[in-house]
């Protein structure tokens, strides 16, 4: 029997409003039929196209089969599916598809400001915006087109709409402004309606950065833009745009900062002004701005939610008598409080990652307050009261004046971020390294509040592109979010555009130094987009950031000497543990080094990336260049028999697994050298940011699997476990960030919420589990566990394009057990410890060696 899961719409889990007028369709198969591949696809639109049988085994982002999508166009597709053994599968259930705005003409609404008088100085107050209208019946369906220079939260009727969090997000604003479409319907009424937004500075005029930061970045006005569009019954329309008619006022929220927090006074909410008949008339009109529609993009992927939430599992009381709840884990988003009391009374509420001294770890924050308060009105029921503005990385809550006795139950913490599917798991029989690989998905959850960020407590939160580079397997394996990234690629191509290379963050923000090309962290522009094809086999999103992939390489060569690059200003191997705290670039490997070995492997890729896209003459032109810089490579830093100039793990970590040396003999010679370097080190961790993905897989590379294990399974500092064995629940900045006797590290850069050193969990998974891909997209998937440290037992499973895969496998009275389930339409190739390799099928098969 054959089941088919009802086609998706490119990367979207919500294909609402969407910003494609042709999206690629993809669908998996569940069967029973061992070995089963499809030979053949129908697929039907709800206009009436239909393919008929294509001949064809696709069944990931096939491409669109019908005329493009208008705007505004809603349509169903469904698919059936044939086999090579002459099954045929029945229609899959329809799914539908509804474009957004696709041209800037379709935008008829202005930008509705706040007049000055209100807004105050950065981060300022939240302010109200609404406008009354007349719904006339019967309504068929409506539709909300709504974005912001800003913080939005919108509301019809009384009622929010949606489930976002702060919306629209952050793009790179001066290219490229998200906005979202809402299915409204049944949040209608004949007759009078409102429609009102609360909106605030956000990203777009409030603080952004470290070092003071920068304010008033993308403008120095908030602006609503949003368009209400009620279709009748009958075919015609009414509009609902922001214009002049809109009227403003204050609100509750008297200062909202995404570092600082956010400060309501309840008594200030102006009651049901966002309800028909309220009186506005002493609210001022808004000012109608121009914009530019062009700039308006629909999502990607989805936006920041509320995703969980947290009950405090203790109350502690602090040095001075304060009150502290611990959630026992360390999240990005805000707390949720149920309170009664006098009018008038403020609580306040402080958070941070970790204790000192049994006291909030306030120094890590650097200069953001993480301070939320809230002024009471007095109900005769308890006040529900939870920030709609900031969120705050934190594990740890101080509740100051808290009016009666505080109940857990009165308090929880909210989990917010974007709201990926999560498509990856992995176990093992060792508990510490459950935990790290908790601590790995918890760092990504708390640093994907919109885009991919460095760490969401102190003064930064910025979108470094180092971090991502080297964390892109590990978050394309956690969760589906290829379609996130892609929106923050888009950025980084923009922001690369504007400035001549790739900045060091994106968005970028001018802080402590300007714009220069550093290695690592600009060829983020090439292996990002190149893992996500690794992993989806999306094509297309090459096709996409080709021009920025290849702008990024032909820079770098323009700035090597005989292809060495060895001039400028570099990152390096980045919080080396041997660096000091207050010196976190002074690492022991040599940036030449890192930078031309990192040109060479972007090189490689750009290549390889213009074959696959048939730019035949570009791929000769990128692989001569890679074998060039290759070449120079090993002039400079390989010695005849494999010995770097630069003894450090990193370098040879570098070298063995981007192939920088030449011959057999000079990969031993490496491979002897970085084993004993482990060693030497007794088996701690000796690499930086650059390093610590590839220094495992170095070490596989040469054989020397019982070093990996040791280096991975080491509790000493630097370790991945110290922080494991201190409590950590999240994945470090620094190997020591908490020093041994329970001390905060003294170097400014000490965050808790970190996940490029969690780069190590795409290693567990593909060695460790042995789940890995062997072609694009997994249509090929390699089965290769690599048991040793003593474990026992482990799985890693992983919702494919094609489907779920998994792979167990147990290790008892000298036999390894292993089971591998391959989803329909794909093979597997599996290499197993002591057995030949094999090929197999779709089905779940059972190895024993």
């Amino acid at each position: 029997m054959l089941n088919i899961t009802a086609p998706a719409f490119e990367h979207h889990s919500e294909p609402l409003g969407i910003g494609e007028s042709g999206p690629r369709l993809s669908w998996t198969v569940t069967t029973d039929t061992p070995g089963w591949t499809q030979a053949g696809y129908e697929i039907e639109l709800g206009d009436g196209t239909a393919t008929g049988r294509v001949e064809s085994a696709e069944s990931v982002l096939v491409p669109w089969p019908g005329t493009p999508l208008g705007s505004r166009e809603r349509r169903g597709a469904r698919v059936r599916v044939h086999g090579a053994d002459g099954s045929a599968s029945d229609w899959s259930p329809w799914s539908y598809v509804e474009a957004g705005l696709l041209e800037p003409a379709d935008w008829q609404a202005s930008a509705a400001a706040p007049p000055q008088e209100l807004l105050g100085g950065p981060d300022g107050p939240a302010l109200l915006l609404r406008r009354d209208f007349t719904v006339r019946a019967p309504l068929a369906r409506a539709r909300l087109y709504i974005t912001a220079y800003g913080l939005y939260e919108a509301e019809l009727n009384g009622q929010v709409v949606g489930d976002d969090v702060l919306a629209p997000g952050w793009t790179s604003y001066g290219h490229r402004l998200r906005y979202r479409t809402h299915d409204v319907t049944e949040l209608l009424r004949e007759g009078a309606n409102t429609i009102g937004a609360s909106l605030a500075d956000g990203w777009w005029r409030g603080r952004i950065g470290f070092l003071g930061g920068k304010t008033n970045l993308y403008g120095d006005r908030t602006a609503l833009i949003a368009q209400l569009e009620l279709t009748y019954a009958d075919g015609t329309t009414d509009v609902v745009a922001t214009d002049g008619s809109w009227r403003c006022a204050s609100g509750p929220v008297t200062a909202a900062s995404l570092y600082d927090g956010e400060t309501c006074d309840a008594r200030l909410e102006p009651a049901g002004w966002s309800r028909p008949g309220f009186d506005d008339s002493a609210w001022l009109p808004a000012d109608a701005l121009a914009h530019d529609p062009a700039l308006l993009v629909a999502p990607t992927g989805p936006p920041v939610r509320r995703t969980q939430t947290l009950a405090p599992v203790d109350v502690l009381t602090g040095p001075a008598g304060e009150t502290i709840l611990d959630f026992g884990q360390n999240i990005a988003g805000r707390l949720r409080i149920r309170v009664q009391g006098p009018a008038g009374h403020t609580v306040s509420m402080r958070h941070a990652e970790v204790l000192e001294n049994g006291a909030l770890a306030l120094r890590p924050l650097r200069a953001a307050a993480a301070l939320d308060r809230y002024t009471l009105r007095g109900d005769a029921e308890p006040e529900a009261y939870e920030p709609r503005f900031t969120t705050h990385g934190f594990r740890y809550a101080q509740l100051d004046d808290w009016p009666g006795e505080l109940r857990p139950e009165d308090v929880v913490a909210v989990v917010c971020h974007t709201d990926m599917r999560p498509i990856g798991t992995f176990d093992c029989s060792d508990p510490l390294l459950n935990r790290l690989h908790d601590n790995v998905r918890w760092s990504m959850r708390g640093n994907y509040v919109d885009l991919p960020t460095d760490c969401p407590q102190r003064d930064e939160r910025l979108g470094w592109t180092g971090d991502i580079q080297v964390f892109a397997p590990t978050a394309a394996f956690l969760y589906d979010c290829a379609g996130p990234l892609a929106s923050w690629l888009a950025d980084l191509a923009a922001e690369q555009a504007e400035h001549g290379t790739v900045p060091h963050y994106v968005p970028w923000v001018p802080l402590a130094f300007g714009v220069s090309p550093t290695a690592a962290w600009g060829d983020a522009a090439v292996l990002v987009p190149w893992t996500l094809y690794q992993r989806t086999g999306d094509l297309g999103l090459l096709e996409r950031q080709y021009p920025s992939m290849s702008a990024w390489v032909d820079q770098v060569a323009s700035l090597t000497r005989d292809h060495l690059w060895d001039e400028g200003f570099q990152f390096g191997d980045w919080l080396d543990p041997a660096a000091p705290p207050d010196q976190p670039g002074k690492a022991r490997t040599d940036h030449a080094l890192v930078a031309t070995a990192y040109h060479a492997w972007s090189a490689r890729v750009v290549a390889d990336t213009a074959d696959l896209l048939g730019h035949a003459a570009d791929a000769a032109r990128y692989a001569g260049l890679a074998a060039q810089v290759r070449a120079a490579f090993q002039r400079e830093f390989v010695t005849p028999s494999g010995r770097l100039a630069c003894d450090t793990q990193t370098a040879y970590a570098l070298a063995l697994t981007l192939d920088l040396l030449d011959d057999p003999g000079q990969r031993r010679r490496a491979g002897r050298r970085l084993v004993q370097l482990v060693a030497a080190d007794d088996h701690r961790i000796g690499t930086g940011f650059v390093g610590t993905p590839l220094i495992c897989d170095a070490l596989c590379s040469i054989g020397a699997h019982d070093t990996a294990y040791e280096l991975l399974l080491q509790r000493a500092c630097p370790s991945w476990l110290y922080p494991v064995t201190m409590g950590a629940t999240t994945i470090w900045e620094r190997w020591d960030s908490l020093l041994p006797d329970g001390t905060v590290n003294p170097g400014e850069m000490t965050s808790f919420n970190h996940y490029a050193l969690g780069a190590i969990a795409d290693w567990m998974h593909r060695t460790i589990a042995g789940l890995a891909p062997a072609a694009p997209g997994y249509r090929r998937l390699r089965i290769a566990p690599r048991p040793g440290g003593g474990l026992t037992h482990a799985s890693a499973s992983l919702d494919t394009p094609y489907g779920p895969a998994s792979v167990s496998w147990s290790r008892k009275d000298g036999a390894l057990t292993v089971t591998a389930t391959v989803p329909p339409g794909t093979t597997a190739e599996v290499d197993l410890p002591g057995a030949g390799p094999q090929e197999v099928g779709a089905g779940t098969h059972t190895f024993v060696v």
